[in-house]
């Protein structure tokens, strides 16, 4: 292979195809638009050969392959994904910006992408015409059959920069092979066939310049790119045309409103996207004929003499100038955007600090004298002011009410930006305010709005000339105030976030001490009686040795209370408790501690083998303090409490003791019956009342137990369900 020709295949390789910077820009809001779809951007990536390119080879590469080729450009953005799309059509951007790429050597690209999108139109009514299954790969061979132009001026700007403009005809491909042993016609066939997709589409590009007697049984694709190139640089009548149009079999007629549609739709996109196409086609440059002889005896020479007089820019290449400038614009905002991101995310003392990273940034980048940001209020219906920088005491006692007529309250509704001049009609009371507040002769008022909601306004105060200076920095603007928005709002969900876990722990806390204190008092009510007695009992010179080994037992069941508070955390230690012995020494305990009133009866029944179950003495003891303690409350006017062992009970194929607490009070009502074991759930009173029930349940959890409770008018009952010791 020739020496240059493996120079020019290298260079392809690494060269970045030029976009219409228009199309960039339209793609560039896209992608900074929070509803931006596929669809969206596969219908504008479709209009561009450049990108086309670009997101093809990306779906196709060795990154995204995974068996199957995609063909369709939509198919290509699902492979490669959102994320993947912005980065490359900023990254494209960028280098197209930095690159300069549109002012070397006068390129302007309107004259090819007018070309490519014709060609790729008229392919696509072609393939409707004749029936071809996929009308899509026709469009997008259409408008990449000149990619191979646009890739040599990329690779070979130098060589290749004054054929650019010259006619797409095959003089064109006889010079190109003279000067760089390769054709565009190659070069697009080549770059797509790396793409190692499962379609004629590289040979729809190879043979477009082909004579129409060649290609008669060539696949249709191919016919079809062919036929559309010849539309669009030769008149309907020309023989060639007539040629190309009865292999593919289309009537004169058909033809005739394929083109119509297809000028129609051109101009349509053109205009859609801000590109102005008058003159491009008077920058050809005439290659044909007696002047190919005289092009390559020069080229042969080195005389350098072959490139075209420089053409007078049109009005159409100063809107391409315009739409660069913008290009710039967007993509300088862009890395300033992220870099304010990157400044706001590292701020860590919370609201009031990024406020005023944002305040003084704002007045670094657009400099302003100075800056009042106005929050929205928690009901969205006024703007109150923010206490930082200066004047902290007037801004905090500052708002302005959404529903009035002023400029800044419809600034913030609309979310647009705004610019007010000292003394303006329809300029309220607070706005007033605010121009002596920040001593300025104009503001502007910029909303810090980030989807779905507002979070406030920025004003900023500016002399009058600086106005007509922001205006044209409205874009970068709005990137600021949606920037600042958003980390306002990161923030602010933040701060909530911690907030309600530190209201969840207090709760928790509260939550745990009221426990501990119910249970806490349960014993020492238990303590106070055993000491009345203790103290009658020595008053009379009786052996009080069971009551004092109560009382140290309730004391050290206290100090577990307590510890348990300290460390809730639940003992890894095997448990095991004899229910009989347990409901003996409860009873016992209440008996003797004179906690039963006289007018209620107390009746045990347990069983005369050991009953153990898999939980600790404390809890189980915790439990049936807490049942019959309620069960007496329950009764004032006295009744009958029933403490049952009614052995064992399987239960979903698993063995546990039923254990039954029975009174006969007046019962429980159906509303408080549902939420039983709820916290608080009771008709008691007390700054702890309702508790006891949820602890009882609580324990029971804990030990894989269950319960439930039956009541009615005659009486309650609570079965407990304890699961059996395995050695049992």
């Amino acid at each position: 292979m020739h020496q240059l020709d493996l120079d020019i295949r290298s260079r392809l390789l690494m060269a970045h195809l030029p976009a219409m910077p228009q199309i960039l820009l339209k793609l560039m809001e896209q992608c900074q638009a929070d509803e931006a779809g596929m669809g969206v951007l596969a219908e504008l990536i479709a209009k561009d050969p450049g990108m086309s390119c670009k997101v093809l080879g990306v779906a196709n590469s060795s990154a995204y392959h995974r068996g199957g080729a995609r063909v369709g450009l939509e198919k290509s953005l699902t492979t490669i994904g959102m994320d993947m799309i912005k980065t490359l059509v900023i990254s494209e951007s960028v280098f197209q910006v930095f690159n300069g790429f549109t002012h070397s050597n006068n390129t302007d690209l309107r004259s090819f992408w007018k070309h490519s999108l014709y060609a790729a139109v008229m392919a696509r009514g072609i393939a409707e015409k004749i029936g071809y299954p996929n009308v899509e790969e026709a469009y997008l061979a259409g408008m990449l059959h000149d990619v191979g132009r646009l890739a040599l001026l990329a690779a070979a700007t130098k060589e290749y920069a004054f054929l650019f403009f010259a006619r797409d005809d095959e003089n064109l491909c006889v010079i190109e092979q003279s000067m760089l042993n390769m054709t565009h016609c190659e070069a697009g066939a080549w770059l797509v066939e790396r793409w190692n997709m499962d379609s004629f589409l590289a040979d729809s590009l190879r043979y477009h310049h082909e004579p129409v007697v060649r290609i008669e049984t060539a696949h249709p694709l191919v016919r079809i790119v062919l036929l559309a190139h010849l539309v669009s640089l030769h008149a309907e009548n020309d023989p060639t045309v007539n040629e190309a149009v009865l292999m593919c079999g289309i009537q004169a007629a058909d033809l005739e409103r394929i083109i119509e549609a297809s000028h129609s739709k051109v101009e349509q996109f053109a205009s859609l996207l801000g590109i102005d196409l008058s003159g491009a086609d008077d920058l050809t440059v005439p290659t044909a004929g007696w002047e190919i002889a005289g092009l390559l005896a020069k080229m042969n020479e080195g005389n350098e003499s072959t490139a075209p007089t420089p053409v007078r820019e049109s009005d159409g290449q100063q809107v391409q100038d315009k739409a660069q400038k913008l290009l710039v614009e967007e993509v300088r905002n862009t890395v300033l955007s992220s870099e304010l991101a990157r400044s706001f995310s590292r701020q860590q003392g919370g609201e009031a600090a990024l406020i005023e990273t944002i305040a003084r940034s704002a007045r670094i980048l657009f400099d302003l004298e100075n800056v009042v940001i106005l929050r929205m209020n928690d009901s969205g219906e006024a703007l109150v002011g923010v206490p930082v920088g200066e004047h902290q005491q007037r801004l905090k006692e500052f708002s302005i009410a959404l529903a009035g007529d002023g400029i800044i309250a419809r600034t913030v509704l609309q979310r647009r930006i705004s610019f007010i001049a000292r003394g303006a009609d329809q300029q309220s009371i607070a706005e007033s305010q605010l121009f002596r507040v920040l001593d300025s002769e104009s503001l502007v008022c910029l909303p810090l709005s980030s989807w779905p909601q507002c979070q406030g306004v920025l004003i900023g105060g500016i002399a009058a000339w600086q106005v007509p200076v922001l205006q044209n920095r409205e874009r970068f603007l709005k990137s600021f105030g949606e920037q600042a928005a958003s980390h306002i709002q990161a923030t602010t969900a933040k701060a909530e976030k911690i907030s309600l876990q530190v209201d969840s722990a207090a709760e928790e806390y509260r939550d745990a001490s009221r426990r501990v204190v119910h249970e806490a008092n349960n014993s020492l009510s238990i303590i106070k009686n055993y000491l009345g007695v203790l103290d009658s009992k020595l008053g009379k010179h009786e052996l009080a040795g069971s009551e004092l080994s109560i009382l140290h037992e309730e004391i050290g069941r206290v100090g577990q209370i307590i510890r348990g508070f300290v460390d809730p955390e639940p003992s890894v230690r095997a448990s095991v408790a004899d229910v009989n012995r347990v409901v003996r020494e409860v009873i016992h305990l209440f008996r003797e501690s004179k906690s039963v009133p006289a007018s209620v009866k107390i009746a045990v029944q347990t069983l005369e083998t050991p009953s153990e179950v898999a939980v600790s003495v404390a809890s189980l003891k915790q439990i049936l303090v807490n049942l019959v303690k309620n069960s007496i409350e329950a009764m004032p006017a006295g009744g009958e409490i029933q403490v049952l062992n009614n052995g064992h009970v399987n239960h979903d194929g698993l063995l546990y003791i039923e254990l039954c607490i029975r009174d006969n009070g007046p019962g429980i009502t159906p509303r408080i019956l549902e939420v039983i074991f709820s916290p608080g759930q009771t008709t008691k009173q007390g700054e702890h009342r309702g508790l006891g029930l949820s602890i009882v349940h609580d324990l029971v959890k804990q030990s894989q137990g269950l319960i439930t409770c039956r009541s009615s008018p005659t009486g309650t009952a609570f079965e407990i369900l304890l699961p059996i010791h395995k050695h049992s």
